[in-house]
């Protein structure tokens, strides 16, 4: 495909394939809430190495991952993808699976682009995400709650990419924020790399049942790019020849995005004919090396609560009720934006290989909504 894309090119500038990694490739590790659980930030590491390793020799070079929002209520529905509630984890757990993502730092050449999401003050409400305003953050909490790990990510692992939020913070779309993506991500921080938009994020600038702040795609994608934006996950960003006959930005300015854009090329080998990384088998993805580490971080994900009359380890010569409908669902395994594993098992498959199969009774018990 790439091939395909350099002959199309009139430049000869390769398409950059991504694709939100947010917890293993094809080999399934725990989801990043699950993953939290374990402190393991050596296991963070080698996991994010392994997911960079499968992505990369199936032509992926840019991941949407980590995400390092804040969870303050279990209602929301990405929590799972988040490590949870502590700033303090979350920065510690980004930056290994940031550090693994990218690859060895003393390489020529990045092994895949991570990026940092979603900046900022995003953690729900998930309904009104496309027209919510945080406007009533205190200082206190934005400098201390939302914004530590996405700084550490910036300054001591180097991420190469941030992903600019939905909602508005303080009045502005956060992906046209220049208090976020200038003053504090760009001038504080001295970020030089790309900032993305979350998909379809600038056409909440100007539809009137979301943000509505600005009046059509040419002002927004100006207005997303002047204030730090470079690239759009969406088709907005083609009104910007438009901006510029209409004098709402100039070349010069999107120049400055372009640059980084291919920087970014460059940093991956993506300009090259070939590099170390785009030689990597296929053989490596779901491989028995990698199934062993995931198995790992499994049981190091598991919290055990409470223990009552010592019922586990289970008396495998016991009869043992299995109710609800995720017992026996593979598709509550997989969490969400998940490769496809070669091998799963269910709850109740773990338990009908653990204990004889007469003695495990299952029933449904009710329906999902």
């Amino acid at each position: 495909v790439q091939k395909l894309a350099i002959e199309k090119s009139r430049l000869g500038i390769p398409l950059i394939f991504g694709m939100d990694v947010v917890h293993g490739y094809e080999t399934i590790f725990p989801i990043p809430l699950g993953l939290s659980c374990s402190w393991d930030m050596d296991a963070i590491r080698k996991s994010a190495r392994i997911a960079a390793t499968e992505a990369s020799a199936d032509g992926i070079s840019w991941t949407f991952s980590p995400m390092v929002d804040i969870s303050r209520d279990p209602r929301w529905g990405r929590g799972q993808e988040t490590y949870g509630e502590d700033p303090y984890l979350s920065g510690r757990m980004g930056m290994a699976a940031v550090r693994g993502l990218q690859g060895p730092e003393d390489a020529e050449y990045d092994k895949l682009h991570a990026c940092a999401k979603h900046f900022a003050v995003h953690s729900g409400p998930e309904w009104n995400r496309h027209s919510f305003n945080a406007e009533n953050i205190a200082p206190r909490d934005l400098w201390e709650t939302y914004l530590p790990a996405f700084k550490e990510l910036v300054q001591k692992a180097g991420v190469k990419e941030v992903m600019c939020a939905y909602n508005r913070f303080e009045g502005d779309p956060c992906c046209g924020n220049n208090r976020l993506l200038t003053q504090i991500l760009r001038n504080d921080w001295g970020f030089k790399g790309i900032v993305v938009t979350d998909c379809g994020a600038i056409s909440d600038f100007f539809q009137r049942t979301k943000h509505g702040t600005h009046p059509d795609a040419a002002h927004a994608s100006a207005d997303a790019v002047l204030n730090g934006t470079d690239l759009e996950c969406g088709s907005n960003f083609k009104s910007i020849t438009d901006a510029v006959k209409k004098g709402l930005i100039s070349e010069e300015k999107i120049n400055t995005s372009v640059k980084r854009l291919l920087k970014a090329r460059f940093e991956l080998g993506e300009m090259n004919p070939t590099h170390p990384w785009s030689n990597i088998p296929f053989s490596v993805i779901d491989c028995p090396k990698h199934k062993e580490l995931a198995l790992k971080m499994a049981h190091e994900s598991l919290v055990l609560l409470q223990n009552n009359n010592n019922l586990l380890p289970l008396n495998r010569q016991m009869k043992v009720a299995v109710i609800g409908p995720n017992a026996n669902s593979r598709q509550v395994l997989l969490g969400n934006y998940n490769g496809t594993p070669s091998v799963d098992y269910t709850v109740l498959d773990g338990l009908r290989a653990l204990c004889p199969g007469s003695r495990v009774l299952y029933a449904e018990g009710c329906t999902l909504t």
